[in-house]
Formats: structure tokens, sequence, C-alpha cells
């Protein structure tokens, strides 16, 4: 269970470093005039609100692992760590073929002209439920192929560790401390999840030996 646990932490670090995630809500906050409590509230709530629909789809996934290895052991030795080392090399490949990259983007400009605070909450969150993390769902798979365990060590590590993140970035972002250069992440996030999938699959594929 130990390369699930890192290899969940690493996945959820990137994810929630990713700054689409976060860099919309401080300029939202600051155009809107928000405290710093106001902010971090909306933080939670698009965080969870993202973070619950990447969630549901992985139990998905994390079940079709589950079942697959029941009935052909060769998933859970082969197979599973075999489709995150090809997703990571797709990822890699589409990070080398685009010129631009970008995760998830709030439409920051379109959801400030709404008139409320209640009415921009409710877009931040539909928009980041709708756009659940694509990354961490192959892990999904191969965390199913060692049971439900597999899949709660997977939610519960990504829904603490991604939120935290966030949070502490925009807090950092709102007070003007955040030296964080994020030009790099902003635009090869897809090469250095890749990199991690990839990782993640031959320790997965050699800790079976």
């Amino acid at each position: 269970m130990w390369q699930i646990f890192i290899g969940s932490l690493a996945l959820s670090v990137i994810h929630g470093l990713i700054p689409n995630h976060w860099i919309p809500l401080i300029a939202i906050s600051k155009s809107e005039k928000w405290t710093t409590r106001e902010t971090l509230f909306a933080t939670f709530f698009t965080g969870i609100s993202h973070m619950a629909s990447t969630i549901l789809l992985g139990v998905i996934v994390g079940f079709a692992g589950i079942k697959l290895s029941q009935g052909y052991e060769f998933i859970a030795e082969i197979a599973a760590p075999a489709a995150l080392i090809l997703i990571g090399i797709v990822y890699i490949l589409i990070d080398l073929k685009s010129k631009h990259h970008h995760h998830f983007e709030l439409d920051a400009k379109a959801i400030k002209n709404k008139k409320s605070k209640t009415a921009i909450l409710i877009s931040l969150c539909l928009a980041m439920f709708l756009s659940p993390c694509i990354e961490i769902e192959a892990f999904y798979f191969q965390a199913g192929t060692l049971g439900w365990a597999g899949i709660l060590i997977v939610s519960l590590v990504y829904l603490v560790v991604t939120l935290t993140v966030m949070l502490t970035l925009v807090y950092l972002g709102l007070q003007g401390i955040n030296k964080f250069n994020s030009h790099f992440l902003e635009h090869h996030e897809k090469r250095i999840t890749g990199t991690v999938l990839i990782l993640l699959g031959i320790i997965a594929y050699f800790a079976e030996f």
C-alpha cells in the first residue's frame, strides 16, 4: 500500500499547485474586494466541488480495477502498471506537441460579471465540478487492484492534500508573499504528471515481484 500512498501524495501536490486552480480565485477576490476569510471560504467549496467529481469518477474506475484483478491476476501484475506508463507517455507527447497547456481554466472575467457573491460561488463550484482531474483517474485503476483500501487511500490523500495546497497558495497570494514561480508548471503540467505516472507504473510493476 505504500506505493499507493506515495503516488497519491505526489499527484495531489502537483494537482494542487496547478495555477489555474487558484490564481483566478485570487483575481476574483481582489476584484470583488472579498476578505481573506471569504476568499478561503470560496476556495474551500470550489475545491471540494472539483474533488467530488474527480473522486466519484475515480471510484468507478477503481471499481473496474477491483473486478478485473479478481478475475485476472495478471491485471494487477502487468496491465495496471502498463496502463500508468502508457498514459504517462501520452501526456508527455501531448505536452511536447502543444504550445499552450491548460489543465483547467476558470473564466475569471465571466464569473466576475455575476451580480452577487452567491452567484459567483455557485458559478465557481459548477465550473470546478464539471472539470474533474483526469490524470489521477488512471491511478485509481492501479489502486483498485489492491481493493477498496487502495481506493480509499487515494481519495483521502487527494482530498486532503489538494485542498490544503490550494488554500495555502490562495492565502499566501492574498498576503502578497507568494513567490511561487508557476510559469513552467502552468505550461508543462502534463509533462510533469506524465513523468510521475511513468515512475509510478515502474514502481508498481516491480513492487509485485
